[in-house]
């Protein structure tokens, strides 16, 4: 079945992080071990990946670099078992490990660069009275309606677009509460407000973003081996894009996760392999079509589950 079947790796984000992420593997796969062992940050990841405490990892400056050091840890054990993909994308933060799986940042660059833009994220949300909430089963063309309502008492934007029927929107708390208010006016079922520390994926993010991309002006990038489809554009890049414009643009620019599912889909990928703690990105997955495989890998057991099924 590996043969005929068409994969996309697809690499979760912050929210899903959980104490002993990685663990597992570390002590099962000399591979795994082998990715923790040789990261060199000014914390120890593998000790807060594998014992927390939770509050401190979730932390955006250390949510990021323990997310993408456990999705490199999985992607070097798949490869070792034979599994490859032909396409690969991510959710905000998972896109770096999206690229290091294309072979565009090697191990320690993309540790280095989530690093940096967790901690960049968490100084620019700093004293700015934030919130985001998600709009469940209401249209997108509604859900923008109600922000350009919010948009009258302050800034609100739409941050991701995650499936049918769930759309993030984030920015000043009232202009937020506004656009909610008008959401279900519109008659969203709900909105949810989310926990996280700061307007993601909004232009209150700019501050983060041009300090970001200082940094990639320094990295040197890799040939990108197989096509990742980029969060901004949910689409390949293009030839009038760089790949250091589009993280820059990301980190304040909406998240197109449905629209980058479906143009994998039209390019033919069936399987879906989600890699990273929890099944947000399979949830969603699910509910953009019922046509494609959905595999998930975090531990011995999903691995193990997900090998047989697919070396069928």
């Amino acid at each position: 079945m590996v043969n005929n079947m068409k994969l996309a790796f697809v690499y979760a984000g912050q929210g899903s992080q959980a104490v002993g992420m990685g663990q597992e593997l570390y002590e099962t796969y000399p591979v795994a071990k082998q990715v923790f062992d040789s990261i060199h940050l000014d914390f120890d990841v593998k000790k807060l990946c594998f014992e927390g405490p939770m509050e401190t990892l979730s932390q955006t400056q250390y949510t990021q670099p323990c997310m993408v050091a456990t999705a490199i840890a999985i992607t070097e054990v798949l490869k070792e078992q034979g599994i490859v993909p032909k396409m690969a994308a991510g959710l905000s933060l998972g896109e770096y490990s999206a690229l290091y799986a294309a072979g565009v940042f090697d191990q320690a660059t993309a540790l280095d660069l989530v690093r940096y833009r967790g901690q960049v994220m968490e100084e620019a949300v700093q004293g700015i009275d934030s919130k985001m909430v998600a709009v469940l089963g209401l249209d997108r063309a509604l859900v923008e309606q109600a922000v350009s309502e919010g948009s009258k008492v302050g800034l609100v934007q739409a941050a991701n677009y995650n499936c049918p029927g769930q759309i993030v929107i984030g920015g000043e708390v009232a202009a937020v509460d506004k656009a909610a208010e008008v959401a279900l006016e519109l008659k969203a079922k709900r909105v949810v407000p989310l926990n996280v520390s700061g307007p993601f994926h909004t232009s209150l993010l700019e501050p983060a973003s041009k300090k970001l991309a200082e940094k990639l002006n320094q990295v040197s990038f890799g040939n990108m081996n197989i096509p990742v489809v980029f969060n901004t554009t949910a689409k390949e890049l293009q030839p009038d894009e760089t790949i250091s414009g589009l993280l820059t643009k990301q980190i304040m620019s909406s998240v197109y996760l449905e629209d980058s599912i479906r143009y994998m889909i039209d390019r033919g990928i069936d399987t879906f392999l989600e890699i990273g703690p929890g099944k947000v990105l399979s949830g969603f997955i699910k509910k953009i079509s019922k046509d494609v495989s959905i595999y998930q890998v975090e531990d011995v057991a999903s691995l193990t589950k997900t090998l047989e099924s697919i070396k069928e």
